[in-house]
Parts: C-alpha cells; structure tokens; sequence
C-alpha cells in the first residue's frame, strides 16, 4: 500500500516536471480562438462632403476610420494630434532631448538591452527551470532589481532631502 503511494506520489512529480518550457509571464492564450484585447471596434463610416477631396489610398497605410488610441488620448488632454505622429522634435522637449543624450547615444539600444536581458535571464534561471508546480519566475528572476521603497524613503530623508508627499512608513 505504502509502495503503491510512493510510486504514485513519484509519477505524479515526474509528469509536472515534464511539463512545457513558457518563461517568464506567459500569458498568451493556448486556444485557437481570437485573442479578444486585439480586437478594437472601428470608427462608424461616414459620408464625405466632397468625393473629390478624399486622400489617395496608401496600401499598408491609415484610413479615415482606423483608430488612433494615442492621438485620442493627446487630444482629450488638449495637445495637438498632429505631434503625436511626427517624427521632430518638439522646440519644447529639444533641451530634455538634448539633456538626457548628453553621455551619447545609441541608436541600438533597444537590441543592446534585449539581449543584456536574455543574458541575465539565462543566468539567473538556470535551476529555477526544475519546478513541481508552475509558478511565475518574473519575480524570482529580478528580485535583487526591486527597490525598497522604505529603505529608499529612510536614505533620502536621512541625507537631508525633504520628502513631504511621501507618507512615513
């Protein structure tokens, strides 16, 4: 009876541990069904004024009833929509620009900090792979990255910085 509990217990273990590789926050769906937040509703159609004033059709380009989240948003808060497509620099954030290049740029430093991650990753997830129960890594994997915000708040008001926003903790 014992041995048949064991040899059950120890199947059990060694089909959860075959389970299959996901990473870290795997949170794609495994159907084969619509993924629902890509769905977005579309804008009603209209009527032109004008036929002969419409835009020439650009292929792979926007529509008058495609959505634009983004220009919405900016809208709403009262800024210019047309800023939030252009591809200039505002006379307004040139200096912040200007300031935060000041060490130098890289215009790949999207790749170059992909691929720093996928190091670290690997490195710090080399054990942690041979799990019984599934769990979520991202946290096990950048623990040493979280900042403390107590700690942090005690240093700052311990070098003298006021902090009055900040509630005690």
């Amino acid at each position: 009876m014992r041995v048949s509990r064991a040899i059950i217990l120890g199947v059990s273990l060694l089909l959860a541990a075959c389970s299959g590789k996901e990473g870290i926050r795997h949170l794609s769906s495994n159907g084969d069904g619509p993924d629902e937040f890509r769905i977005l509703p579309s804008k009603p159609l209209e009527t032109p004024q004008n036929y002969t004033a419409l835009p020439t059709p650009t292929p792979g380009g926007s529509n008058i009833t495609a959505l634009d989240p983004k220009g919405d948003a900016v809208a709403a808060l009262g800024g210019s929509r047309k800023a939030v497509h252009s591809t200039t620099i505002s006379k307004s954030d040139a200096a912040l620009v200007n300031y935060s290049g000041r060490t130098g740029r890289s215009a790949n430093i999207r790749q170059t900090v992909a691929a720093e991650d996928a190091e670290f990753r690997r490195t710090k997830g080399r054990f942690s792979n041979f799990k019984i129960v599934k769990e979520d890594r991202y946290n096990e994997i950048y623990e040493g990255q979280h900042l403390n915000a107590p700690r942090e708040q005690a240093r700052w008001r311990a070098g003298g910085a006021k902090t009055p926003a900040a509630p005690l903790f």
